[in-house]
C-alpha cells in the first residue's frame, strides 16, 4: 500500500507523519511504502491514502483517494486510531 504525508513544505512534518505510519504499519503487520510531499505537489500524485494535518486535509478532499485528517501531528494514540482502520480496509481490498 501506498501513503502521502502532506505538509506546507513536503519535508519535516510529512516526514515525521510518514515515518509514524509505517512504524504503526509495522507494528500491525503490514507493509506501507509512502511519501512525504507538499500541498500543491500532493494534488497530482496517486495514492491508497492520504494523511494530513487538518488544515492541509481540508484542501485535499476533493479527489478520489480517502483524505485522514490529524489535528495533533505529535499524537500517536491520534494518528493510530484514525489511520489504522485505513490501513486494514486497504490491506483487505489488496492495496
Amino acid at each position: 500500500m501506498f501513503i502521502l504525508t502532506v505538509c506546507g513544505m513536503g519535508f519535516g512534518t510529512s516526514l515525521m507523519l510518514l515515518m509514524e505510519i509505517q512504524d504503526l504499519g509495522n507494528k500491525n503487520g503490514f507493509t506501507i511504502d509512502g511519501e512525504a510531499t507538499d500541498l500543491s505537489s500532493a494534488k497530482g500524485k496517486n495514492a491508497d491514502l492520504i494523511v494530513a494535518s487538518s488544515e492541509i486535509a481540508q484542501e485535499l478532499e476533493n479527489n478520489d483517494i480517502p483524505v485522514v485528517s490529524i489535528i495533533n501531528l505529535l499524537d500517536k494514540n491520534e494518528i493510530e486510531e484514525k489511520v489504522l482502520p485505513y490501513i486494514m480496509q486497504i490491506h483487505t481490498r489488496g492495496g
